[in-house]
């Protein structure tokens, strides 16, 4: 995204099937576009995407958007896919430390 366009989270709606997230982005010229971008409920009920982090998945989209070309994406109204959360939750879940191990051997002190 240019350094000359502000990207601000507005809200979000739960719109039957989807939860629909609003951002606003202000361009250099101080003209206001809105954008949305959806994820559907189920994906939050089978536990693929916690509620807490659709915003930030949002937010990630629209700047993917924007860094793939103009100052503006071709549509408003966006969607996140089951690929975009699956690579979200692979990116942001935790890693086990090598070297623990759940089960170590007994050893005498």
């Amino acid at each position: 995204m240019s350094d000359t366009l502000l990207l601000q989270y507005v809200g979000f709606e739960s719109q039957g099937a989807v939860r629909e997230y609003t951002f606003t982005v202000r361009g250099k010229d101080g003209a206001f576009s809105e954008y949305f971008v959806t994820i559907a409920n189920e994906a939050f009920v089978a536990h693929r995407v916690r509620y807490q982090d659709g915003p930030g998945i949002c937010s990630l989209r629209l700047h993917r958007e924007f860094a793939a070309g103009s100052d503006h994406p071709p549509s408003s109204h966006l969607s996140v896919t089951d690929a975009e959360l699956a690579d979200y939750k692979e990116a942001h879940t935790a890693k086990s430390k090598p070297g623990f191990s759940a089960h170590k051997e007994d050893q005498e002190f």
